[in-house]
């Protein structure tokens, strides 16, 4: 028998976060996230997402053992935006069973009724900072630090419940070459010349960027990105949090700002430093001597991960990207960095794909996002 039990006390909650830490003890490509992130997920104090989301988590108990856990997700922002009536399921990782997969979903569902929703998709998050995507193939790789893990048969689980595609992503292996294109420096040379671009990070340390920047620059990615499938813009509080992770995580020569005569943000693009390895030694809990090896990875790092590149809609398609492109590469070369990979790009961005065509790659991963109708 399977019981589902709304997360509502600290044993709960414990139970709500530690749950995939369990399930994925053994695969060496799971990544967790912070732990205390999870912890913390229904606490407004700790989650400033709660300001715009209303969220429910569930645990599927059997015989008394947690065998499942989904967050239901209702992002009152998005919903106003694209004028729709949907809740988001999240945080959904179970065991392979049929019936644990179902009694979840229909707990999401449910919640999803009671408040007048008429759509269920998923997996997304709080917002396009959160994790988001069921993975659909390259299940021998190891996430990065933005994405799901999870095993082959969730698709399968996911689908025999009658769920349709949505959105899907691709992510790439980047082969580094021995020097920047000689195409892209010269492109670069010339648009910086052209329009009167400058390049901030090139003469500003990182938290007097963040200082000064960081909110333009979030603004600004909300402007490139907002007709992206389902995607939230960030503000308030949410973008407090956010350019405190930068301040800690980025490291400035895989950074670049872009500003206009004006000292306008125009573009931007984030490559971090891996830091797959410290969260799978620590299961996401953030001890000193975590700290530590994030400290070495981020100063000194070995992997790469693309995560952000957003030009402002009036900059567009005028040759920014191959700005941001030649300072990162350059400085990827110089540091002698051995592996990069891009965090997921939607198939449907032919802007930014087209974007790489200047660079040796391979799809290694594909990942989507799923919906369907709520019965009543």
């Amino acid at each position: 028998m399977i019981v589902i039990r709304t997360v509502k006390t600290k044993a709960q909650k414990r139970a709500f976060a530690r749950f995939p830490l369990r399930l994925y003890r053994d695969c060496p490509h799971y990544v967790p996230p912070l732990f205390a992130d999870e912890l913390h997920i229904l606490d407004p104090n700790k989650n400033a997402s709660l300001a715009e989301c209303e969220v429910r988590c569930f645990l599927a108990e059997q015989d008394g053992e947690v065998v499942g856990r989904v967050a239901g997700i209702i992002q009152k922002k998005y919903n106003q935006i694209a004028k729709r009536k949907c809740i988001r399921f999240s945080r959904f990782d179970c065991i392979d069973d049929p019936a644990v997969a179902k009694a979840l979903i229909d707990a999401v569902a449910a919640f999803g009724r009671e408040r007048g929703m008429d759509t269920i998709h998923g997996p997304w998050g709080f917002n396009d900072q959160d994790r988001e995507g069921l993975l659909t193939e390259g299940f021998d790789r190891r996430a990065t630090y933005v994405t799901n893990y999870n095993y082959p048969y969730y698709e399968k689980r996911i689908r025999e419940l009658g769920f349709a595609d949505e959105s899907e992503w691709v992510e790439y292996d980047f082969r580094m070459p021995t020097e920047v294109d000689p195409r892209i420096l010269h492109v670069a040379e010339f648009v910086q010349r052209k329009l009167g671009i400058r390049e901030a990070a090139e003469s500003m340390p990182m938290r007097r960027l963040i200082r000064q920047y960081g909110y333009k620059a979030l603004e600004m990615v909300n402007q490139a990105y907002a007709a992206l499938d389902c995607y939230v813009p960030i503000d308030g509080k949410v973008m407090d949090t956010v350019l405190r992770q930068f301040a800690t995580v980025i490291n400035p020569r895989y950074f670049s700002l872009l500003l206009d005569k004006n000292d306008e943000v125009v573009a931007m693009a984030v490559v971090l430093p891996s830091i797959c390895q410290p969260l799978q030694k620590s299961g996401g809990r953030m001890t000193p001597l975590t700290a530590l090896r994030l400290l070495r990875a981020i100063a000194r790092p070995k992997e790469m991960e693309m995560v952000l590149i957003a030009v402002r809609p009036d900059y567009q398609k005028k040759g920014l990207n191959s700005v941001m492109m030649a300072r990162i590469i350059r400085n990827v070369i110089q540091d002698g960095v051995q592996k990069v990979e891009s965090n997921p790009e939607l198939v449907s961005n032919t802007a930014v794909q087209e974007q790489w065509n200047s660079l040796d790659r391979e799809i290694v991963k594909r990942r989507k996002c799923f919906s369907r109708p709520i019965e009543f």
